[in-house]
């Protein structure tokens, strides 16, 4: 199971639309950044952004976007994270708008973290995904802080189990297991008959009409 940030536009197989959700802090930002990077050199900047209207209220959203390959499949994964703004409660159904895959955060040492994600992320998935087949994993972030740990491995799948998703601790800051992550949830979402058929029809669009990548602070719709 290989990866790569492979940055040729359109030469990609399926495409896929991944959220990442959890309280703030537990490090879902440096989660992507750690994936999306290769080495420390290619710590780039985020390649876009949304403005979600709510409430009278703008929320930012950041993506990235991973070209990989997995399972035999080149893949373009867009991935998004809340940049922050989901302390503010105002994630809404356009942000989980066609999601195929949404990776659920907690931190290992903050059990306040732990306990969120049932009784708030998990109902919120449950209200705005719009995919009822959308896979979900559980990730338990920061396990180089080992002496510090608030929630066992053991309660970690406990939950996962309970709440149907994959399972799966890792270190952004060491990247133990953050390939894994976004590979095997990947994998997962290949199984699914329904997201082959929308992400492949996605891709051989994109691929047809040879739309340039997405770039710069626009109000473009290339992650809907």
């Amino acid at each position: 199971m290989g990866s790569s940030s492979g940055q040729s536009s359109g030469s990609y197989d399926l495409s896929f639309k991944i959220l990442l959700i959890g309280d703030s802090g537990v490090g879902k930002s440096s989660l992507l950044v750690s994936f999306i990077s290769a080495s420390a050199e290619d710590l780039a900047p985020t390649i876009g952004s949304f403005s979600l209207l709510h409430s009278s209220s703008f929320q930012s959203v950041d993506f990235k976007i991973k070209f990989l390959t997995v399972g035999g499949k080149r893949l373009k994964l867009t991935i998004w994270d809340t940049a922050g703004q989901e302390r503010f409660r105002t994630l809404t159904s356009s942000y989980y708008r066609g999601a195929q895959g949404i990776i659920l955060v907690y931190d290992v040492t903050r059990r306040e973290t732990f306990t969120n994600l049932s009784t708030v992320w998990a109902k919120e998935v449950e209200l705005y995904s719009t995919n009822q087949d959308c896979v979900k994993m559980l990730v338990g972030n920061k396990v180089d802080r080992d002496s510090e740990r608030a929630v066992s491995r053991e309660e970690g799948m406990e939950l996962a189990k309970e709440l149907g998703c994959m399972f799966l601790e890792c270190s952004a800051k060491t990247r133990k297991n953050v390939e894994q992550c976004f590979e095997g949830l990947s994998l997962k979402i290949m199984e699914v008959p329904s997201f082959l058929e929308e992400g492949s029809a996605i891709g051989k669009r994109n691929i047809l009409k040879h739309k340039p990548e997405y770039r710069g602070h626009q109000g473009g719709g290339c992650c809907s």
